[in-house]
């Protein structure tokens, strides 16, 4: 087997991963739902009860980014095929150094970082990136708030919202049974 052919086949097997439901759910959360504007919000999640999504997410994309940064998997390719650790670096970059000293963790995330860094316009693309999540928390928000309440059980209703991983404020207690 050619090293392309490798490389495709580590490629397919790190999708096998993000499609296992436990890992679907965690990157729904973190891209939906997890959305830090201060340190201090990074660090609760850390010790609150979406620790194990954040984690879940934050880790694989930085696994897999060592598989890239160390040649087992080439690096254009991979980034011809992925963009979502772009996303998962655009959320945690600007608390990124602070999280490090704070937790004496030096080299938290360094696998990832050093990934998107390399890219030649990666300015750009996290700001687009940026850009593009902002667009989409607000547009669901809008549609949130615009939402007439309508009976569960009616003809056509639309099925009630999935409840978040994560309370909107995370400061807030969780709900008794929710995601246990």
């Amino acid at each position: 087997m050619s090293n392309k052919q490798e490389d495709a086949n580590l490629i397919l097997r790190l999708y096998e991963l993000r499609r296992e439901e436990t890992m679907r759910k965690a990157r729904d959360w973190f891209l939906t739902e997890f959305n830090p504007e201060s340190i201090e919000e990074l660090l609760a999640v850390m010790v609150g009860r979406d620790n194990a999504a954040y984690r879940m997410v934050s880790s694989y994309w930085d696994m897999a980014a060592a598989f890239v940064n160390h040649g087992a998997i080439d690096e254009q390719l991979f980034n011809d095929i992925h963009f979502e650790q772009i996303a998962v670096y655009a959320k945690i970059q600007p608390f990124l150094a602070d999280f490090r000293a704070r937790t004496n963790a030096p080299y938290y995330l360094t696998h990832l970082e050093q990934l998107v860094r390399r890219m030649p316009d990666i300015e750009e693309r996290l700001a687009t990136m940026r850009r593009f999540m902002k667009r989409r928390l607000d547009a669901k928000n809008r549609a949130a708030a615009s939402s007439p309440p309508t009976e569960p059980d009616a003809p056509n209703a639309p099925a009630p919202p999935v409840e978040p991983i994560a309370p909107a404020n995370p400061a807030a207690p969780a709900k008794p049974g929710a995601n246990a």
